[in-house]
């Protein structure tokens, strides 16, 4: 039985993986239902293929649906490919990649389909924070298909043919056209992280593989630096959060995550000294409530899978905007939240940091290792103009006292800055803040977990 040589699911997985390493699980099983006359409907593999092989030498889990067959629709035995997939990623301690390529549960198949995918969530569930999880779509996504890539660490799709959407996008109010379901509205809406061809999305798979670390044990993925870690990081203090994060990063690699979501905040990869790093960093000085998420996604993903965490902090103040007043105080929640609990390295270089807003960007209140300032930076409760004016009706004697408390050498003497640093001198004190908190250990109380 040869169900191979057409397999759009198989061409995938070949174009992803390194060449001949892919090993086909489950390749003989088909779907068990007869009912409405699916005994006759050739079902080869049962619409999807599962397996395993290596990226760049890495082992991985991967599991593609085939649109031709069936639709790519999850039955029975469907589902059960991928839950076996889970569980051999879960024992081995390696990733699961999840190409996807369906048109929703098989409707002949009735309560076994979709229980079936209810058996695809919770395997998400048990590994989620064990193993990274990826999922890319390059067909239709619908349904309960958006949960499970919901349930996914990262999600990539393809930009021009590839649509995710719960309803159908024709039966959405207001919505006369399909864009709601395309690549850019929803990397906007947050279930994205990056959108392009077919073939970038393959590109940037492989990129993540090779910066994550496999697993929750790793330790974090460490290769051997070729840049300079004494190297000057020049005006660093006026650079932009897309130049400056470049400027840390080992020549200047930085892997950005969820770019469309969020303007505000940059969140991605990089590597300092060659280690792996989570950085978050503010392009606006006016906080959004997509921002405080986005970033909060990032400093939990990488409190899982212990990545030390550098936060570079310029903000003073949440936007001002009737969307932001509706969600930031959930966000800002979150926020402070992942840093709080965050017990791997936490590295903080303040620009600014100004009231609630710069607080919740991994401060020394909230349990931040090391916190670096510039000279000039500015660490208070709000603006000194704004603090006068509400104090005593802007005066100027007032605001000048305020001015004098809003230093980074007042914050320094009060213990919230360690050290107050020359800008280009940036990367080399992160870097051997990262070596000095290699053995990092805290204590935890004893609970299942937390309710934000």
């Amino acid at each position: 039985m040869d169900n191979q040589s057409t397999s759009s699911a198989l061409t995938r997985i070949q174009s992803l993986l390194d060449e001949f390493s892919f090993v086909e699980v489950g390749r003989l099983v088909e779907a068990r239902s007869t009912d409405f006359n699916l005994a006759e409907k050739k079902a080869p593999s049962d619409g999807v293929v599962t397996g395993y092989g290596t990226i760049d030498g890495n082992l991985v889990y991967v599991y593609a649906q085939d649109s031709a067959v069936l639709g790519g629709s999850i039955g029975e035995m469907h589902a059960r490919k991928i839950a076996n997939i889970y569980s051999m990623a879960m024992k081995n301690q390696a990733p699961v990649i999840a190409l996807v390529d369906c048109s929703g549960v098989r409707l002949e198949e009735a309560n076994d389909s979709l229980f079936g995918l209810g058996r695809i969530y919770k395997k998400q569930t048990l590994a989620s924070g064990q193993i990274p999880q990826i999922t890319a779509i390059f067909g239709n996504c619908g349904g309960g298909l958006t949960v499970l890539a919901g349930l996914s660490d990262y999600v990539l799709m393809e930009n021009t043919k590839a649509k995710a959407y719960v309803n159908a996008p024709d039966a959405v109010i207001g919505n006369k056209d399909d864009e709601i379901a395309k690549a850019a509205k929803r990397e906007e809406f947050g279930l994205v992280d990056f959108d392009g061809t077919e073939d970038e999305v393959f590109a940037q798979i492989r990129k993540l593989v090779a910066v994550l670390p496999g697993n929750n044990t790793d330790g974090g993925v460490l290769d051997e630096s070729t840049d300079d870690l004494n190297r000057a990081v020049l005006s660093f203090d006026t650079l932009d959060a897309d130049e400056a994060v470049k400027q840390l990063a080992d020549n200047g690699i930085f892997l950005e995550t969820k770019k469309g979501y969020s303007k505000d905040v940059v969140t991605g990869f990089a590597q300092i000294g060659g280690e792996t790093v989570a950085i978050v960093a503010n392009k606006s000085q006016k906080l959004t409530w997509k921002g405080a998420d986005k970033a909060a996604r990032l400093v939990s993903f990488a409190n899982a899978f212990d990545l030390p965490v550098i936060s570079v902090v310029d903000v003073t103040g949440y936007c001002n905007c009737e969307c932001t007043e509706k969600h930031m105080p959930t966000a800002a929640a979150k926020l402070a939240y992942a840093y709080s609990n965050a017990d791997v390295p936490v590295i903080t270089v303040v620009k600014n940091a100004l009231g609630t807003a710069g607080l919740t960007f991994g401060s020394k209140a909230l349990g931040a290792d090391i916190v670096y300032a510039f000279n000039n930076s500015k660490i208070g409760v709000m603006d000194a103009d704004q603090a006068a004016k509400v104090v005593a009706d802007g005066d100027a004697e007032l605001a000048k006292k305020f001015a004098e408390e809003n230093t980074a050498l007042a914050a320094a003497k009060r213990g919230y800055v360690d050290e107050i640093i020359d800008p280009q001198e940036t990367r080399q004190r992160i870097a051997a803040s990262l070596q000095m908190l290699g053995w990092k250990s805290v204590y935890r109380p004893n609970k299942k977990n937390g309710t934000v």
